[in-house]
């Protein structure tokens, strides 16, 4: 297979890191990106979860709830007073 040359831009700080981890591993940084693009080809997508951490409705309220010192249970003195609480 030809091989060709790609330029891209990287963090410096995250090239650092990533040719120390790829080095770790046996591998150099144009391996290890080769690596992720037949995987990615493979799947036919981002070889990852690639998702914004935001968080759901329940986790939301819940922490809405806790900044406004509405619905806040605990801290609890033992197991006991915990379970209390929990099974009210």
């Amino acid at each position: 297979m030809a091989k060709v040359s790609t330029n891209i831009s990287i963090d410096a700080d995250v090239k650092k890191q990533a040719v120390a981890l790829f080095n770790d591993l046996g591998l150099d940084l144009s391996t290890a990106i080769n690596i992720y693009l037949k995987k990615a080809i493979a799947e036919q997508g981002i070889p990852f979860d690639v998702s914004r951490d935001v968080p759901n409705s329940v986790t939301l309220k819940a922490i809405t709830d806790s900044e406004n010192d509405e619905d806040v249970f605990g801290p609890f003195d033992s197991v006991e007073s915990l379970m209390e609480s929990l099974n009210a």
